[in-house]
């Protein structure tokens, strides 16, 4: 239940603390008093998108703050809990807008997104707005009414989701039939190309291997001629050697070392650095063996290497990419060789996903048309409540035959059907009813559906527009009535709706010089007399007036 709303600098309320409490709450006031803010601020918080146009002028933000009851209502906490906003007790929604259009919105105190606000939101408040008979003309929408009181989300999720399953076999059917040119053609080009990388077989890491070789014996002259000059250097010139003379300070220091032990380190250095000149000798003389002038060799070097370059060109990569491409390009060919095959198993496929798509839209029609038989009778039923005495409402349900009208809502057309007056036949709504007419259908539709919900708290905004004398005393037991299980908000013009309200919220627009706000206070037995007999009588208030009004209070 909603227990509190706090507004500041929204549109033109500076302040606003409101509590309230269960059962009905009329909100009534002149026309312009800024009705319609009240619930746009709760829209706001409902998830609805932010517009720096609902900050008040001159002020840096507008926040909103309302606070539910939800000590019995276990999917709400559920599923704070499952977000990790958790609390047993209550929910606080905030919502901060900023002149710059940038808004923020928390719940509990920690921050969430839009789409959270939303999925909170519709387990919390149900809004039926004041133009909804507009649209109850359209057929999307006459289904959408008809699945909301049949509540079968799970089955209708099922329905789309296998109906999306079957399209997209379809589509991949389709591609394979209709490519068989494209894809015989690809075929023999990736043939050519796999041909031809696999004669080269170029292996991982093989282009760096053979750069560097080619690189050493393309150099091969140069190398050995500096490889044999340090040897010469190092350990074989007769005169004086890296290692002659190293071999001659390590037997020098050897002897002076037994004089004086502090010369040991020093000796055990050129030590080392004699034992490192003859390892490096010896690496030396090994590669001096290794290298060879071989000409073919360097040939060959050569044709791989620059075969390999026009390779990756041909094909826009890095000559180490290749192997990696040809692997890639083999398995393309043998998923393409593969799809004659895969055509067999999609048409399989396709069969299968649309037998499972029609079973569950087949179960979805019968469901729909078992509802829609009940619906219509309590429709119908509450259209003579609403003055329509002879009345008839029919919702037709009908089944699809043809795979072009199939779609992700299943396989049937939805079409209201009414007859207004006794003794005529049933015809489309759009067709037969009046303006008023579709007021009143409209309203015991969002009356049957509100009866069906568990959402703890509806808002009615101007639902009653459209009806007046002792229907619109009706309208105002019906919600009343609905008040009396959970919270109802209603912004009415019709005294007859407000005189049934358990609490009754008078909305004022105060001007004053340079600036205008609007007030919202409940009223007490005194106001409340006046509120009726104001909405009943206009500017002029009489006794007569008074009396009326708290006839209709009273009753």
């Amino acid at each position: 239940m909603l227990e509190s709303i706090q507004i500041s600098n929204f549109a033109i309320i500076d302040s606003l603390n409101l509590e309230l409490d269960r059962g009905l709450t009329a909100l009534t006031g002149e026309t312009g008093a800024g009705k319609s803010i009240l619930l746009d601020a709760i829209k706001l918080v409902a998830g609805d998108r932010a517009d720096s146009n609902t900050v008040k002028t001159g002020r840096e933000k507008a926040e909103i703050s309302v606070c539910f009851n939800i000590i019995n209502h276990d999917e709400v906490q559920t599923w704070l809990r499952d977000n990790e906003l958790g609390s047993d007790q209550e929910c606080i929604i905030r919502r901060v807008v900023h002149a710059n259009g940038r808004s923020k919105a928390f719940i509990n105190g920690h921050s969430c997104t839009l789409t959270q606000l939303k999925e909170l939101s519709q387990l919390l408040v149900d809004l039926h707005g004041q133009h909804e008979h507009q649209s109850l003309q359209k057929p999307l929408i006459q289904q959408q009414l008809l699945d909301t009181y049949l509540n079968q989300p799970e089955l209708i999720e099922d329905v789309k989701r296998k109906f999306y399953d079957w399209k997209s076999v379809e589509k991949d059917l389709d591609e394979i039939r209709s490519g068989s040119i494209e894809r015989e053609q690809r075929i023999d080009l990736l043939r050519l190309y796999c041909e031809e990388l696999d004669s080269h077989n170029l292996a991982d890491g093989e282009m760096q291997n053979l750069q560097s070789e080619y690189s050493r014996i393309s150099h091969a002259g140069q190398l050995l001629d500096n490889v044999g000059t340090l040897l010469g250097i190092l350990y074989e010139n007769d005169d004086s050697t890296v290692q002659s003379q190293l071999s001659y300070c390590e037997q020098s220091l050897s002897t002076q070392a037994k004089i004086d032990e502090t010369l040991k380190t020093s000796h055990d250095l050129i030590n080392n650095a004699l034992i490192q000149v003859q390892e490096a000798t010896n690496e030396l003389r090994n590669y001096q063996q290794s290298i060879d002038l071989d000409p073919a060799r360097l040939d060959w070097l050569n044709q791989r290497i620059a075969t390999s370059q026009d390779l990756a060109r041909k094909h826009r990569i890095d000559t180490g990419s290749l192997p990696d491409y040809f692997q890639k390009l083999k398995l393309e060919l043998d998923a393409l060789c593969g799809s004659e095959q895969d055509l067999d198993k999609l048409e399989q496929q396709l069969e299968l996903a649309n037998a499972s798509y029609l079973t569950s839209a087949r179960l979805l029609s019968q469901k729909r048309q078992h509802t829609a038989a009940a619906l219509s009778d309590q429709i119908t039923q509450i259209m003579q409540e609403l003055g329509m005495e002879g009345g008839r409402f029919s919702i037709e349900v009908d089944e699809l035959h043809t795979e072009a009208g199939y779609k992700k809502s299943g396989i049937n057309s939805v079409s209201y059907q009414v007859s207004a007056n006794p003794g005529q036949p049933l015809k489309p709504l759009s067709k037969v009813a009046s303006g008023g007419e579709l007021s009143r259908i409209s309203l015991a539709i969002q009356v049957i559906l509100s009866e069906a919900s568990k959402i703890p708290t509806l808002i009615f905004d101007e639902v009653d527009s459209g009806v007046g004398g002792g229907t619109a005393e009706i309208v105002g037991k019906k919600l009343r009535w609905l008040g009396e299980n959970r919270q109802v908000l209603c912004v009415t013009h019709l005294p007859q709706v407000a005189s049934q309200a358990h609490q009754h919220l008078r909305v004022e627009k105060i001007t004053s010089i340079g600036d205008t706000t609007t007030n919202v206070h409940a009223m007490n037995e005194d106001e409340r007399l006046e509120e009726i007999a104001r909405m009943l009588g206009g500017l002029t208030i009489t006794e007569q007036t008074r009396a009326h009004a708290s006839e209709m209070i009273a009753s």
